[in-house]
């Protein structure tokens, strides 16, 4: 790797960490409205369940394009959800940021995520690995696929009220 490689792959790195952890404190905020201004007209929001890799053709605990993403945060401004009344309050943190690609507009990025909800006066830890595909846009980064993989994906799950 070429010196001006190592700084381009540095500048892009601080850059894709600072885009996530935004998104992610959007999230915390319940900004629904301005994290759904974050993704391309065809980005997909996966949860899968277990390791696969074929989401079209498995089984997801989410597995959203636009409009599911839309109607999702509807579901969670307007109360429908009973899952999501009250909401919970969550706090997230994401660290080990990685960049594993990078070809023409699109940057495949990993991290680790740590979240703790607190609802009815208990809390629970969620723990997964998230990889963004993220857009270069002249206005930034656009997300065009985020994939959480929660470590017990394929155990026992209480649903959410918000996402990951």
């Amino acid at each position: 790797m070429t010196e001006m490689s190592k700084i381009d792959t540095k500048s892009m790195l601080a850059d894709v960490t600072a885009f996530i952890w935004a998104e992610s404190a959007m999230l915390d905020l319940k900004e629904y409205d301005d994290w759904l201004d974050l993704w391309t007209d065809d980005g997909l929001y996966i949860m899968p369940i277990g390791d696969t890799v074929d989401f079209k053709n498995s089984v997801n605990l989410c597995y959203d394009n636009a409009k599911m993403r839309r109607d999702r945060v509807g579901r969670f401004h307007a109360g429908f959800s009973i899952s999501s009344a009250p909401p919970a309050q969550t706090v997230r943190t994401l660290s080990r940021f990685r960049i594993e690609a990078a070809e023409g507009d699109l940057i495949t990025v990993s991290c680790a995520e740590h979240l703790v909800e607190d609802k009815f006066g208990r809390q629970r830890i969620w723990a997964g690995n998230v990889e963004y595909i993220l857009k270069v846009t002249e206005g930034g980064f656009l997300i065009q696929q985020k994939v959480i993989r929660l470590l017990n994906s394929d155990g026992m799950l209480n649903s959410f009220s918000y996402l990951f």
